[in-house]
């Protein structure tokens, strides 16, 4: 007797959704994956905020990490980030309410400093993007004509080893990695960013880095000045962690 091609279809639905589950519970994509928000920049493009959140890996509480920058000085603004997480093991405070409280407390510095220009995006290494170099990202200035164009840019990224303020070594067994951003514009290379010394402590045990996407002023703010953001993974209790920073990035 055949069986039931609906059962079969059934079947077949069943095994690979579980499939599917069992891919995402195994242990080897186990580890937080922050999420970002662009925040937006000032009318001069002289300031530049964004959030990155998230649970958190092992205590599985929610976070909220708010950092706006001076990208004259590539620092952070005086009294940022801003920094929000639940307690651990409380529930009632969910990602929600914990990115709520952020922005609350981000307010100040965000309305101070006037960062009410949207950022508009460039381009985007998007997570689902099949890329075959993902330490590279091309890009154009958006220009609201159609027909136009300006001109075209290559960012690429290399690593290297570096030293932590950490010992990655007893906890991961490898050296952290630094990075290098760099802009070709079709004539000359140019460095945006690279590490020098000590990693600072906040990226923690790096290893690795992406260019995530190119942001500029939208609706009319200062088409002189944007930045890159670079995702970057680091070692985590139960995997890879993944964080953003931003690099300035003048025209």
């Amino acid at each position: 007797m055949k069986p039931h091609v609906g059962l079969v279809a059934s079947v077949r639905r069943a095994a690979s959704a579980f499939g599917l589950l069992a891919l995402l519970a195994s242990p080897a994509l186990a580890g937080d994956r922050a999420l970002i928000d662009f925040i937006g920049f000032s009318p001069d493009a002289k300031y530049f905020a964004f959030e990155e959140f998230g649970i958190q890996d092992g205590s599985g509480s929610a976070y909220s990490n708010i950092y706006v920058i001076d990208l004259k000085n590539d620092s952070w603004l005086e009294g940022t980030p801003i920094r929000a997480q639940a307690a651990e093991g409380d529930d009632s405070e969910n990602l929600l309410a914990v990115r709520s409280r952020a922005n609350s407390e981000a307010l100040k510095f965000i309305a101070d400093n006037k960062i009410f220009v949207p950022a508009e995006i460039a381009a985007l290494n998007g997570d689902g993007i099949i890329d075959e170099d993902p330490l590279r990202l091309a890009f154009m200035f958006p220009i609201p004509i159609q027909g136009l164009e300006s001109d075209s840019y290559q960012l690429e990224i290399t690593t290297f080893t570096a030293k932590s303020a950490e010992t990655c070594t007893d906890y991961f067994g490898k050296e952290p990695n630094g990075f290098e951003l760099t802009v070709f514009d079709g004539t000359e290379t140019r460095v945006l960013h690279r590490d020098e010394g000590t990693l600072p402590r906040s990226r923690s045990c790096p290893f690795t880095y992406r260019p995530y996407a190119v942001l500029v002023p939208g609706l009319g703010g200062s088409p002189s000045a944007g930045v890159v953001i670079v995702s970057y993974t680091r070692g985590g209790f139960e995997g890879p962690d993944r964080r953003f920073l931003a690099v300035p990035l003048a025209f």
